[in-house]
């Protein structure tokens, strides 16, 4: 951990040490360095998914939801605002789809009409709905259930999550659906859907990327999946096996990167005590 610490100090920007302040020790975000981290945002709520675009991307948005959880600001206006389009967006069968003007430039993973970029897309937006409900409104009747104002779009997206099953826990989807999915449905209290998924990412566990061992165990531990459950013993064993000498991991989407990969590491394998 010290070694990953040092990685981020050495070669993060000011956002990126900002959140690794807040982690270690809960240190409060300058405003300026919220404002840069929620630069961009579109007029209806989205975060878009290249620089300067027109269109709010649900894959970009939740990726950028994630870095504002580490900087403690799912309840400022902006991740509200973000929070409130996501919900906006669910499709009458609890899922979400994206926009049909991204197609030309989509990842795979977020590509218009795919029923498994569907699938991950649904357990992402799901995903941060369910975490950040209680967060999301300023003002109104408080909402103690799992997504707090979104309770009712959180528990349709479990439900369309738990059809797409199969009987030995798979899903026909990406692998990061894997872990969003139980994750969310860990939340709703479906434990043994939950356990199904988690068995299986377990066993696909020494073949994963360090990127994707991170936010594995990262999403899980923020759904308070317990640190003694098999999936995050062996996600802990696959980052000590895998940390580069210099403290940081090796993104898979270019080491520019590296610096985010390894404060998700950090966020799964800090103690409880500092949550």
């Amino acid at each position: 951990m010290d070694a990953a610490i040092g990685f981020v100090v050495a070669h993060g920007d000011a956002v990126d040490r900002a959140r690794l302040s807040r982690l270690r020790s809960g240190t409060p975000v300058p405003p300026e360095l919220l404002d840069v981290a929620e630069a961009g945002q579109t007029p209806d709520g989205g975060w878009p998914a290249t620089l300067g675009g027109a269109v709010g991307s649900i894959d970009a948005t939740c990726f950028r939801l994630a870095e504002l959880d580490d900087l403690g600001a799912l309840g400022r206006p902006a991740a509200r605002h973000a929070l409130d389009w996501l919900a906006a967006r669910q499709l009458p069968d609890g899922g979400w789809d994206e926009d049909p003007a991204l197609a030309d430039d989509a990842p795979e993973w977020a590509r218009p009409g795919d029923p498994e970029a569907r699938l991950y897309l649904t357990a992402n937006a799901g995903f941060w709905l369910s975490v950040a409900g209680l967060d999301a409104r300023a003002a109104g009747p408080l909402d103690h259930r799992v997504g707090g104002a979104y309770a009712g779009v959180v528990q349709a997206a479990a439900q369309a999550l738990a059809a797409q099953l199969a009987p030995d826990g798979s899903w026909p989807s990406f692998l990061a659906a894997g872990w969003l999915s139980a994750a969310v449905l860990h939340r709703q209290q479906m434990y043994y859907e939950s356990a199904r998924i988690q068995a299986v990412l377990a066993e696909r566990m020494p073949q994963m990327s360090p990127a994707d061992v991170a936010s594995l165990a990262a999403t899980l531990r923020r759904v308070e999946v317990g640190e003694e459950q098999w999936v995050l013993v062996s996600a802990r064993k696959r980052l000590a096996e895998t940390q580069r000498s210099d403290g940081g991991w090796d993104s898979d989407d270019g080491h520019q990167f590296d610096v985010h990969t390894t404060l998700t590491v950090i966020r799964a394998c800090r103690p409880t005590s500092a949550d």
